[in-house]
């Protein structure tokens, strides 16, 4: 089980330094835009580039919020459970996680299967969006697995991964 859960991680931090990534480029991105506007000559395309990086952005990042604990949670309740009914809540929530996401994989992946049939590109550049669809696919995988994962740990270890400390 440690070996699957330094192999997810190394998979969550290169997810997330992916997602950092296209922080970064989106962030060059408008800036050129925005001091080529100054001077009356936009960076062509540039919202073609924003919204296909906004993508990667959105969704790279989530198996790590996840491990990081950092989805919302309301815990108003919580205090007054006994340790088995939160840790039960816990898996389930982590179970339905995994559900949801590799539900909207699938359904992302019919839309690409659409945006492959009808040759969808962005406006300017001609981007495949089919591209852009397969890589959040590939993120809400990642996800769906990485919560599975901790789901897992927490019905046969008791360990929630989200309250360590990474190294």
């Amino acid at each position: 089980m440690e070996r699957i859960r330094t192999l997810a991680d190394r998979l969550i931090g290169l997810s997330a330094a992916i997602g950092a990534t296209a922080l970064i480029g989106i962030v060059v991105v408008i800036l050129i835009d925005v001091i080529g506007r100054a001077f009356g000559s936009p960076l062509y395309g540039s919202q073609d580039i924003t919204t296909m990086a906004s993508v990667i952005l959105v969704f790279a990042p989530m198996a790590l919020c996840d491990r990081l604990g950092g989805h919302i949670s309301v815990d108003l309740l919580e205090r007054y459970f006994p340790d088995a009914v939160n840790r039960g809540i816990d898996i389930f929530v982590a179970f339905l996680g995994a559900v949801i996401f590799g539900w909207l994989a699938l359904a992302t992946w019919d839309s690409a299967q659409l945006s492959l049939m009808l040759n969808l590109s962005t406006n300017l550049l001609y981007l495949q969006k089919a591209y852009f669809q397969w890589a959040a696919i590939g993120f809400m995988s990642l996800a769906s697995l990485g919560l599975a994962l901790r789901a897992l740990e927490l019905l046969l270890t008791g360990r929630d991964v989200r309250t360590e400390t990474r190294s």
